[in-house]
């Protein structure tokens, strides 16, 4: 039999994150334990972002404290149950998956959890006045980082374009990779001129330019894009692998992006992995706002892909309040040590 109990913090942002949804101050994440007879135990973390998460519903502390008092019904097929509470759904795989290992926390063992191989990721520029970006991207340049994240659509158009000709004056192609992400920014209409304005300044990928759900739009603009773009948002509540693979085909995009928080935990997003390799379509994961037990996961199940892509890993940083743990950056560089020693968010409350 287990036993599963849950925990929820309100995490603080070190500086207001502007998504084109809005600026967060805070965000809410859950952690679960489950644990078996013996004391062995995992945990896992529910972590949403207001406004994008199928998870994001008043009733979600009621769902939480159903599936913890009755975690012997779900477990068996969670991932059935709980298709329309994706975050829900990870930190339950999260905790089980602690449940299986020698350690609770060191779930995909690999070079990286053995402290030997980093995970190279970009560095994240939230959306701003243009003068705060830039502020942000020499910070950003100076920490050693060679790709950067960039969020777009939420300021004036002239004034980004303005800010990416300052920055590729300073750094060409070579020196820096520039990602940009649209969260669904651009309308249909305007949405292949833009790109085509953006693409003089040799951009590497877009993520959704336009919002997710037009499907033969997305498909003209990945048909005609002089940037590759890649899928986020359009993945979000597409569940069957079926249905997967029929949305992949049908878009055919440059790439897609695996947020498990997002997509319903690391077997749904393998599974959209196996579909991209048979299309040939590049991938890459990003975090999306969680606190260090969900990174950490993220972090060691991408360890063993062995993707030669950088990954969105780098929002850990972003909290006063995060859960001490192993994790920590050198530069562009993600590191485990094996040696160090994690937070446990129930301790206070195990006495």
């Amino acid at each position: 039999m287990l036993t599963a109990t849950y925990k929820k913090q309100e995490l603080v942002f070190k500086e207001a994150g502007g998504t084109s949804r809005g600026v967060l101050e805070t965000k809410p994440s859950w952690f679960i334990k489950i644990e078996n007879n013996q004391g062995i135990f995992g945990i896992g973390e529910c972590s949403i972002i207001p406004g994008l998460s199928m998870d994001d519903s008043l009733e979600l502390d009621v769902i939480i404290a159903d599936v913890c008092t009755n975690i012997n019904d779900y477990v068996q097929d969670y991932h059935q149950h709980l298709k329309d509470v994706p975050a829900l759904r990870f930190a339950i795989e999260t905790a089980l998956k602690g449940l299986q290992v020698k350690h609770p926390y060191e779930l995909y063992p690999s070079q990286f959890t053995s402290g030997n191989e980093p995970i190279v990721i970009n560095g994240l520029i939230w959306m701003g006045e243009a003068e705060t970006m830039l502020k942000r991207i020499e910070e950003k340049l100076k920490q050693g980082f060679s790709c950067l994240k960039l969020k777009v659509g939420a300021i004036d158009f002239n004034e980004e374009l303005r800010l990416l000709r300052h920055i590729r004056n300073r750094y060409s192609e070579k020196d820096l990779e520039l990602r940009l992400d649209a969260n669904g920014a651009f309308s249909p209409v305007e949405a292949l001129s833009k790109l085509e304005a953006l693409s003089s300044f040799k951009i590497h990928s877009i993520e959704q330019p336009i919002e997710a759900g037009q499907y033969e739009d997305m498909f003209q603009l990945c048909r005609k894009t002089t940037i590759p773009i890649a899928l986020d948002e359009e993945l979000i509540g597409v569940n069957d692998m079926s249905a997967k693979a029929e949305l992949l085909r049908l878009i055919m995009p440059q790439y897609i992006i695996l947020k498990p928080s997002l997509l319903g935990g690391v077997m749904a997003s393998d599974e959209w992995i196996s579909i991209a390799d048979e299309l040939n379509i590049g991938w890459w994961a990003t975090s999306a706002l969680e606190a260090n037990i969900g990174l950490n996961a993220i972090a060691q199940w991408v360890a063993t892909k062995n993707s030669s892509l950088r990954q969105g890993l780098g929002t850990g940083q972003v909290f006063t309040n995060n859960l001490r743990s192993p994790l920590y950056l050198k530069g562009q560089e993600l590191y485990y040590n094996p040696h160090g020693n994690w937070e446990n968010p129930f301790e206070a409350n195990d006495g």
